[in-house]
């Protein structure tokens, strides 16, 4: 079972976690399940970028991006080549590493889960 290592972020997760993902997982609700309450304006269904993440190890591993995740990522605050939305990004048999964003663009935080 692959890896998922989310790098520390200052509100989401301060330590950092390591954590086992089932393939077939989207990092946002492997985030979630560990109770990273990463930002998801839209309810997860790739209708905003307030789960942009950027994923520093294991990028080439997952499915590319589709035209609609492509043009919200063109919206999303300090995007970078491995950027990705965590709705969309599905984990696979490689293990990953993933940098939440210090900011995002979220107009009106949503609470916890």
């Amino acid at each position: 079972m692959p890896q998922v290592i989310f790098l520390p972020h200052e509100k989401f997760c301060p330590d950092g976690m390591v954590v086992e993902a089932e393939p077939g997982t989207s990092i946002l609700e492997l985030a979630h399940e560990h109770h990273i309450e990463m930002e998801n304006a839209c309810g997860g269904v790739c209708a905003c970028t307030t789960c942009h993440c950027v994923i520093r190890e294991g990028f080439d591993s997952l499915e590319e991006a589709d035209e609609l995740e492509e043009d919200f990522l063109d919206r999303a605050w300090g995007l970078e080549a491995q950027s990705r939305l965590a709705c969309q990004a599905i984990v696979g048999t490689e293990d990953l590493t993933v940098e939440i964003p210090k900011y995002s663009l979220n107009h009106a935080a949503e609470a916890p889960h």
